[in-house]
């Protein structure tokens, strides 16, 4: 995955898509459309959070300089589209990540059924994304500005630009496959059943032949040499080789604590003093407070869900809203952080300063978290 990436964006894919959009005429005419704008890159461009950020602030800051747009408002809409829509279309990395963390319950013997369908299942169950996402929209769409967003500065800044001639095909062929390579996978694995696929050695399957491709394409058309293509893959697997100590701890962390009885321990504390109805709300909050400690959803991910998974069972809860819970959690907390890479990026992407983007940001975040809780009490009871 990180191979690709870097392929993606030294092949000139990401760029030329930056400037088809910057160059369709009609496209932007005011604030709202400058911010729209970035808003559907957000969300059209899911396969990296960190990708959606960097290339939403890439096509948003010359449309901002131009209208007088606040980089705090930018950034803001970056930020909102990028773990989001991250955490719903998990065909990514994230949904490597969840898909390992649910897959070694199962193995464990924690949980019992297909580790994709339940990934589907907590997914749909995945409220603060929605919700930030609904917000998002809402408030580029009517304007609406609260707390310090009222007063944030607008900065002029200089804008770089490039003469060199690119092709966003170069990015959207490879990811097409991408998308279509995994469904056919998942159908191969499953015997010509997608739901029964196997989502471990789908998606590797895929990121061989995609990585694949974009050999044959970028070397066939000479786009790059062959040694660019190399170091291009190398140094972008490299960036993203904490991800496998990640999942190896969170392998590690799921043995222990299943090992320790720990979410069976929590359950029976939870089932003297918390209402079944609440435990996916609880989770959620656990999970935010976490995830805003630490300014990382993926280590939330990987010490909750070996948590939730046991408490959700031994209480006979919905484990797909548990699992939600502790991926909305993350998301928010992760949202909300000022140490929170997403958060970083999105405000070195749109020139904002870290402190101004979080201030402007918060209200929002609160609100959709809000939002969140309020759906998981209600659909526990519905369960």
């Amino acid at each position: 995955m990180g191979s690709i990436i870097s392929l993606l964006e030294r092949s000139g894919g990401v760029g030329g898509f930056v400037e088809y959009m910057l160059e369709k005429k009609g496209v932007v005419s005011s604030t709202r459309s400058a911010l729209m704008l970035s808003y559907f890159i957000g969300v059209v461009i899911f396969i990296e959070s960190s990708i959606t950020s960097l290339i939403a602030g890439a096509v948003g800051r010359p449309f901002c300089q131009k209208y007088s747009i606040p980089q705090a408002k930018l950034a803001f809409v970056c930020d909102s589209t990028s773990a989001p829509i991250s955490s719903l279309l998990v065909l990514n990395g994230w949904g490597a990540l969840l898909l390992g963390l649910i897959t070694t319950q199962i193995t464990l013997g924690n949980l019992s059924g297909d580790a994709v369908s339940i990934l589907i299942d907590s997914v749909l169950y995945n409220f603060y994304a929605m919700s930030a996402l609904l917000v998002t929209f809402l408030y580029v769409w009517f304007g609406v500005e609260l707390g310090a967003m009222k007063n944030t500065p607008f900065v002029k800044t200089p804008v770089t630009t490039t003469d060199n001639t690119k092709s966003m095909y170069l990015m959207l062929l490879p990811i097409t496959l991408m998308i279509g390579s995994l469904f056919f996978f998942l159908y191969i694995t499953g015997n010509g059943n997608i739901m029964k696929g196997s989502g471990s050695s789908s998606i590797f399957y895929t990121m061989l032949v995609t990585l694949t491709f974009t050999l044959i394409y970028y070397v066939g058309s000479r786009n790059m040499t062959l040694g660019v293509w190399s170091e291009s893959a190398y140094n972008g697997a490299k960036k993203l080789f904490p991800i496998a100590l990640i999942l190896l701890g969170a392998f590690s962390i799921g043995s222990v604590t299943s090992e320790l009885k720990t979410g069976e321990y929590l359950a029976s504390l939870a089932s003297d003093n918390l209402s079944l109805y609440f435990l996916a709300g609880v989770i959620f909050l656990l999970s935010s407070v976490m995830a805003f400690a630490t300014g990382t959803s993926w280590g939330t991910f990987s010490i909750m869900v070996p948590i939730a998974i046991p408490m959700a069972v031994t209480m006979d809860a919905n484990v797909a809203l548990c699992i939600g819970a502790v991926i909305s959690g993350g998301i928010f907390g992760d949202h909300s952080s000022p140490i929170s890479d997403t958060t970083i990026i999105s405000s070195m992407a749109t020139d904002c300063e870290i402190v101004e983007h979080v201030k402007t940001q918060l209200p929002y975040a609160l609100i959709s978290g809000v939002v969140a809780f309020v759906l998981f009490i209600a659909f526990s009871f519905v369960n």
